[in-house]
């Protein structure tokens, strides 16, 4: 049998699954690991896209920040945390990965403030309402499927790196990967590692489609039709 067999024929096998370090229990590490992360990220990046877009100042910054923070490997920050006080294990697997989910959930809040059209600010403001108000009335309902696209693409991204956690003994999927290195090749971890690369891709891409169907539904009806004109292709007139 070659890897891709050894990999079906491991995932099939129920001990795999059930078992202290099975794919189940590493599969509650993973999806808490990649949750705590996105959280912290949505804490960070959210409240300060809003703010910033809110004022309609620091477009640069925001740039900026989110191509710096890009720019930091993961895999760097996971080795170097674990020397700081938070020592090995998933709390610098958290930050890390919060890190890593910060640049589209800032990136996106702010978008989503500035892409209101001023003419609505000015109407809201009309009508007598305050800075609060305007923001939490008109800016942040009509922002929500920018937060939503941040959301899903920081969430995907996240689960997909959580892997990495293995390296700093931070659980997760990662774990199962690591293991079938470390049973080799030829004993039958080549099975192991497919297995577990096929669990990871196949997590990330159903946090892809459940986050795209809320992303939808929390998007007003006007929204998707304005945004199904703007996408669809101009007629070609006939010859």
């Amino acid at each position: 049998m070659n890897y891709f067999e050894q990999g079906f024929v491991w995932l099939n096998d129920p001990l795999n699954w059930t078992n202290p370090d099975g794919l189940l229990p590493r599969l509650i590490e993973h999806l808490t690991i990649s949750g705590l992360a996105v959280l912290l990220g949505c804490l960070v990046g959210w409240p300060i896209g809003i703010w910033l877009g809110h004022r309609g100042r620091g477009g640069g910054a925001v740039i900026t920040v989110s191509n710096l923070t890009l720019a930091i490997p993961t895999l760097a920050l996971l080795t170097i945390l674990p020397l700081t006080p938070l020592g090995f294990g998933k709390p610098p697997v958290v930050v890390a990965l919060a890190v890593f989910a910060v640049p589209p959930l800032l990136a996106n809040a702010y978008t989503g403030l500035r892409q209101i059209d001023p003419e609505t600010r000015e109407a809201a403001k009309g009508m007598g309402l305050s800075g609060g108000q305007l923001l939490r009335r008109v800016e942040l309902p009509l922002s929500v499927p920018y937060l939503a696209a941040g959301l899903r693409t920081a969430a995907v991204q996240v689960v997909a790196t959580a892997a990495l956690a293995a390296f700093v003994n931070g659980g997760g999927l990662g774990e199962i990967i690591s293991a079938g290195f470390g049973i080799g090749m030829s004993a039958g971890g080549g099975g192991q590692i497919v297995a577990g690369g096929i669990v990871v891709a196949a997590l990330a891409l159903l946090v892809e489609g459940v986050l795209a169907i809320v992303q939808r539904l929390v998007t007003p009806k006007p929204l998707r039709t304005r945004r199904r004109r703007r996408t669809a292709p101009e007629a070609v007139p006939a010859g």
